[in-house]
């Protein structure tokens, strides 16, 4: 390392990346916890409300929502299929597509995570007014914006 190379922990933002690090990590722990009891993780939770929301989306536009390779995909869909969680269908235009559902179990678990989910953020993000949330997310939707710009190759 140059020694007129500034080191990390110098820069005036460092502070605010550890941090977003670090509550991205944390939330992720607590999240893994909670969701337990239902024998799922969060990729799973993020599967199955994508699910909710868009029922009928292809494979592809679920990885491409969740910012994962199509080998993610092909390790987690088939877990949740054989627990029940998902149907795989066929697309009626294009045999090549596969069109993913959810079956009434994996609904009745996708609100029942949805429910731990939403009271890990109200317990969590309740001591930070509202205001400050909206420019917290601003500020982060910022950041995924320059990242995905600077990055979109690799992302």
């Amino acid at each position: 390392m140059n020694k007129k190379q500034a080191l990390p922990w110098d820069h005036p933002r460092f502070r605010s990346w550890i941090a977003v690090g670090r509550s991205c990590q944390m939330m992720q722990t607590v999240l893994t916890r909670a969701l337990a009891d239902l024998d799922i993780k969060p990729p799973h939770l993020d599967i199955l409300i994508n699910l909710y929301r868009f029922d009928g989306i292809s494979q592809q536009e679920l990885a491409r929502k969740l910012l994962v390779g199509r080998s993610n995909m092909s390790m987690l869909l088939p877990q949740m299929e054989k627990r029940g969680l998902i149907e795989r269908r066929g697309d009626t235009r294009d045999k090549r597509v596969l069109r993913l559902h959810l079956t009434d179990a994996g609904r009745h678990t996708a609100e029942q995570a949805m429910t731990i989910q939403t009271d890990l953020i109200e317990r969590t993000l309740s001591t930070t007014n509202l205001e400050q949330c909206t420019a917290m997310a601003e500020v982060l939707e910022g950041v995924v914006k320059a990242l995905q710009q600077e990055f979109a190759e690799e992302l």
